[in-house]
């Protein structure tokens, strides 16, 4: 009677032991079955994302653009059709809008789930440029980048001919640091941009009168003391040190 007694928890301690085998194996097989379909899941988003025509791009879309057509800028993208929006380098689309002379600065981003967004800032005319028989606009980094059939009335022109000691990029350049400078009711009074040299830049205002710039350097401060001495009647102005501004009658 006592051995069988002895026996009871003996066999109850095996069941219990047997039964904990068990329940470890169940959770270890529930893990393992877990980390399968979670690399399945993963596996497939990947699929999805990068390799099925799911989310392939369906359209471009183009804003921002007045100088140049929705479809120029599509083409200069160069965005293949159906490639998965995740794989699509938006770095390397903006590089190939950007060869584009009229685009100042792009954005490319992946609109969901089909669609890729390029928003343009085109560059702005501050002057025109006559080089030989054509007629450019220029911006404010002296890059030109449209033409015109002839010199807008509200664009000085540039004079870069006969340069001393400087190339004509860094001539345009200086040019137009110097148009920038000026608040837009000056602009408008200015017909002509002459560079000679570095420190030899004049503009000629709609009534003749001259105004010696010299240098780009100091432009800004120079056009706050040419719009104050502009009140004052003279056929030359002189800003080229602009703490010591000048007139001449």
């Amino acid at each position: 009677m006592a051995e069988q007694q002895d026996d009871a928890p003996r066999a109850s301690s095996r069941s219990r032991f047997t039964r904990s085998r068990w329940l470890g194996r169940v959770r270890r097989y529930q893990r393992q079955i877990a980390l399968v379909l979670g690399v399945g899941v993963l596996v497939g988003v990947a699929w999805l994302m990068y390799v099925s025509s799911v989310f392939g791009v369906r359209t471009v879309q183009v804003e921002g653009t007045r100088l140049l057509s929705a479809q120029e800028v599509r083409d200069a993208a160069d965005v293949a059709p159906g490639i998965a929006l995740a794989r699509l380098d938006t770095d390397a689309v903006a590089d190939r809008v950007r060869t584009l002379a009229p685009v100042a600065s792009v954005i490319v981003s992946r609109d969901w789930p089909r669609q890729v967004r390029i928003v343009v800032a085109e560059r702005v005319a501050v002057a025109a440029v006559r080089q030989g028989g054509r007629i450019s606009g220029m911006d404010a980094e002296g890059v030109l980048f449209r033409t015109y059939p002839r010199v807008p009335a509200r664009l000085p022109l540039v004079d870069a001919e006969g340069l001393e000691d400087i190339g004509e990029d860094e001539a345009l350049r200086e040019a137009a640091e110097v148009v920038a400078s000026l608040a837009p009711q000056i602009v408008r009074r200015v017909a002509v941009v002459e560079v000679v040299s570095r420190d030899d830049i004049t503009l000629v205002l709609q009534d003749e009168d001259r105004v010696t710039w010299g240098s780009a350097e100091d432009s800004d401060r120079k056009a706050e003391v040419l719009a104050a001495l502009l009140a004052q009647p003279a056929s030359v102005y002189d800003v080229s040190v602009p703490a010591q501004p000048t007139t001449l009658s």
